[in-house]
């Protein structure tokens, strides 16, 4: 179940007063489905842990390993802690709300699955691979629907242009080529989460690896090759390799969080011409000795990528700015909960 030293190592506490383990695989409105040492068993977050959590960040997600007491016979679990996660790929709950989602916990891989139709975005790639970097985990960018490509050579090297050291494969999961590729990464005990939009094959690519009908696949919308929500749900799967993966809903809105790791890992390239600046403090518009300006006329850095780094880069800063008034929110909150407490706590003359 991708049980390791780490979470030994974490969970001894723990064992010490008797609670067991589990690792969540599915997540429905705050009931979680579990695997353990006594099987499968639904599970609840006790009413410490939920009065405790700040945010969504301190509930379960999907890959998490959690401290629990069982009731097999009951086939139910009562949730009491999270162990520390080794990775994690998040993003900005859709809508204004400043919030963190977490997408998928204790991650080796992310398959970042991009179909070869119509619906290629360079750009949405991008912020994937920033997120990807952020988590912890190691992108790779699987091409779908190779079958449906007129052109692959051209569209390797668009891709390879923006993915900088990240590996790249082609398959077609319909027709059953280029899964082998994907086999390096599906050891016994490794956990692999799927991402993309909707329609990229997610769902087929995960049935062919299992060897069996796992998820429910649709086509996509005829037009713009836009596909149709099937998966509804975050869920781990185990494949006859030993390897766990994560299948996830087909994101309509990928907003970033915070990526500052992510962000420098995803635009390498340019950070890497901004060194060479003559000024230290260069915004890369009309400054002499500029290398950014310069990479883009002399056609070496293409002037979209540069403009979707500029664009990227005020959304992060953005975010942050609105992120640091939440934390004083909670601040706030959390002296409060603990005023309160000490009131209730103190003796009564």
């Amino acid at each position: 179940m991708g049980w390791n030293e780490y979470f030994a190592n974490h969970f001894t506490p723990y064992a010490e007063q008797g609670f067991s383990v589990g690792r969540i695989t599915l997540e429905h409105k705050r009931i979680y489905r579990l695997w353990s040492e006594h099987g499968e068993l639904l599970g609840e977050v006790t009413g410490k842990l939920r009065y405790e959590a700040t945010g969504r960040e301190d509930f379960p997600a999907v890959g998490d390993w959690v401290v629990i007491s069982a009731r097999p016979e009951e086939k139910k679990a009562s949730i009491h802690g999270l162990l520390p996660r080794k990775s994690k790929f998040s993003r900005k709950v859709a809508g204004d709300t400043v919030e963190e989602q977490i997408v998928a916990a204790n991650v080796d891989t992310v398959f970042l699955v991009n179909s070869l139709n119509n619906d290629l975005n360079l750009r949405r790639i991008e912020r994937y691979l920033i997120l990807a970097w952020e988590s912890g985990a190691n992108p790779v960018i699987v091409l779908s629907k190779a079958d449906l490509c007129d052109d692959l050579d051209a569209c390797m090297a668009e891709i390879e242009s923006i993915a900088i050291g990240v590996p790249v494969h082609v398959v077609s999961a319909e027709q059953g080529e280029g899964l082998d590729q994907l086999a390096p990464y599906l050891g016994e005990g490794q956990t692999i989460a799927l991402m993309g939009s909707s329609g990229v094959g997610k769902s087929t690519l995960i049935n062919k690896l299992s060897g069996a009908e796992m998820q429910k696949v649709s086509g996509v919308r005829e037009g713009d090759d836009r596909g149709r929500h099937t998966t509804t749900h975050r869920e781990l799967f185990r494949l006859p390799s030993g390897a766990l993966m994560i299948d996830t809903p087909g994101m309509r809105e990928l907003q970033l969080w915070e990526a500052d790791e992510g962000f420098r890992g995803a635009f390498d390239d340019i950070e890497s011409i901004a060194e060479t600046c003559r000024f230290n403090d260069c915004k890369h518009m009309r400054e002499p000795g500029c290398a950014v300006q310069a990479a883009i006329n002399d056609g070496s850095l293409e002037k979209a990528r540069f403009d979707s780094y500029l664009k990227l880069q005020r959304e992060l800063a953005h975010l942050a700015r609105k992120e640091d008034a939440r934390l004083a929110a909670a601040e706030r909150d959390k002296w409060k909960k603990l005023n309160v407490q000490m009131r209730e706590k103190k003796p009564k003359r």
